[in-house]
């Protein structure tokens, strides 16, 4: 007998196939940017499989979601010491002036 059940990989993919029509009618930028949030829904899929929903799109968006939210939080990281190099600079360069 066959798998009754299909996978969310396999699921996925018929999601985000689902989607080509719109991939298209975007500007070519966009469809980079379009493929990369598709690339962060199968970078979670694991976890999605692990907690299967009755709409499996839920946990597409919800993977796409927690990737960014990293994004960001590695990005307010590099940001917060960008802004401590730049003070300690002008802390300096106001040292060297006196």
């Amino acid at each position: 007998m066959g798998r009754t059940v299909r996978t969310y990989r396999t699921v996925l993919e018929e999601l985000i196939a689902d989607w080509e029509r719109f991939r298209k009618a975007l500007r070519k930028e966009d469809r980079e940017a379009f493929d990369r949030l598709m690339g962060k829904a199968r970078a979670h899929a694991s976890a999605a499989s692990y907690d299967a929903r009755v709409d499996p799109s839920e946990s597409l968006f919800m993977s796409i979601l927690v990737e960014q939210e990293r994004e960001l939080a590695e990005l307010r990281t590099e940001l917060d010491e960008l802004r401590a190099k730049v003070v300690k600079l002008e802390q300096q360069h106001q040292e060297e002036e006196q």
